[in-house]
C-alpha cells in the first residue's frame, strides 16, 4: 500500500491512501424496473436481483479484505418497504459482515422533495436523498453509492480502491469512479482519456447513473448538486451529478467491474463483453 508498480511503466508512489469506505446500497425488492414496464434480463422477480446483488457485494468485500485487512469497510442498506420475508432472506447473506439495514421513512422528505406524478418516483428520490445525507453524516473517507440491481465481480471493490489510490496519487486530487462500463457512453463520438489503474484500464467519462464512488471531501464540496438531484425528477435524472464531471475527473473501468441488470435493450444497462449468465449463476 506504499507504491503501485505496473510493468513497464515503473512505480507510482501512493500519496492518497484510502483509510475507510462506507458502502450505501439503495434497495427495493418489490418494484421490477422503476419508470419502465419492461422486464429485466433473466425475467426474475425483483427480490432475486436484490439477493444476488447483495451476495456479489459481500463476496467483493471479502476479496478486498485480503489485500486491505486494516481497511474499515462499513455497509448500510437503505430499504424501501420490503416485505419481512424478503428482509429475512437478505439478512441470511450477511455472514458476520458489518452490514446494517435502515428502513426508508418517506415522511422525512415530504417537505423537501417536490410533489411527483407517481409514488415510485417520490420513493426513488427519497432513498437517493437519504443515501446522500447518510454519506455526508457518516462517511469518513470514500463513499460508494450502489443500487440493488447491479451484480459485482469479486475484484470490484479491491480494484476500485487500488486504482483510486494510484490515479488520485498521480493527479494529486480526489476523483469520482463508476464501477460499470455503461453502453450509452459509447453512443456518441466523444473524446476520452485512458488511464492505468491497478489491474485494468480506466477511461474518463462525463456521465454516470447513481452508482458511483467518491470522497467525503467531494461530497461536501458539491453538496448542492447532490441535494438538487433529489428535489425533483430531472431530465436526465442525473443532470446535476453530471454537471460535477465538467469540473472533476470521473472514470469507469474497461472492462466492467459491475453489471447493471436492466432490460436487454437498455443503453443504461448491460456492459459489453460480459458473460451475464455466468455471473448470474455464480451469485445464486
Amino acid at each position: 500500500n506504499k507504491k503501485s508498480i505496473i510493468l513497464p511503466l515503473g512505480q507510482v508512489k501512493i500519496t492518497r491512501k484510502v483509510k475507510s469506505i462506507l458502502i450505501i446500497v439503495r434497495m427495493n425488492t418489490e418494484i421490477e424496473i422503476w419508470d419502465q414496464s419492461k422486464k429485466r434480463l433473466f425475467e426474475n422477480p425483483k427480490i432475486e436481483y436484490s439477493l444476488r446483488s447483495i451476495k456479489s457485494l459481500i463476496n467483493s468485500i471479502k476479496f478486498c479484505k485480503n489485500k486491505y485487512p486494516n481497511l474499515n469497510i462499513k455497509t448500510l442498506i437503505i430499504d424501501d418497504h420490503s416485505k419481512e420475508e424478503s428482509l429475512m432472506r437478505i439478512r441470511k447473506l450477511f455472514d458476520g459482515n458489518d452490514i446494517e439495514i435502515i428502513s426508508l421513512d418517506h415522511s422525512k422528505f415530504e417537505d423537501k422533495i417536490n410533489k411527483q406524478k407517481t409514488k415510485e418516483t417520490f420513493s426513488n428520490l427519497s432513498s437517493l436523498l437519504q443515501s446522500f445525507e447518510i454519506g455526508k453524516e457518516k462517511g469518513e473517507d470514500l463513499i460508494l453509492f450502489l443500487e440493488d440491481d447491479y451484480l459485482h465481480f469479486k475484484p470490484m471493490l479491491e480494484e476500485m480502491i487500488a486504482s483510486y489510490e494510484r490515479i488520485s496519487s498521480q493527479i494529486g486530487k480526489d476523483i469520482f469512479m463508476c464501477p460499470s462500463d455503461y453502453p450509452y457512453l459509447y453512443m456518441n463520438n466523444e473524446k476520452t482519456n485512458i488511464l492505468i489503474g491497478n489491474k485494468r484500464h480506466w477511461r474518463t467519462v462525463n456521465k454516470t447513473l447513481c452508482t458511483f464512488l467518491t470522497s467525503k471531501n467531494l461530497l461536501n464540496l458539491y453538496w448542492e448538486n447532490f441535494q438538487k438531484t433529489c428535489l425533483d425528477r430531472h431530465d436526465p435524472f442525473e443532470k446535476y451529478i453530471n454537471e460535477i464531471y465538467e469540473k472533476e475527473i470521473c472514470v469507469s473501468p474497461l472492462k466492467s467491474l459491475s453489471v447493471h441488470l436492466t432490460n436487454i435493450n437498455s443503453s443504461y444497462g448491460l456492459a459489453p463483453f460480459i458473460d451475464y449468465k455466468k455471473l448470474w449463476d455464480e451469485n445464486k
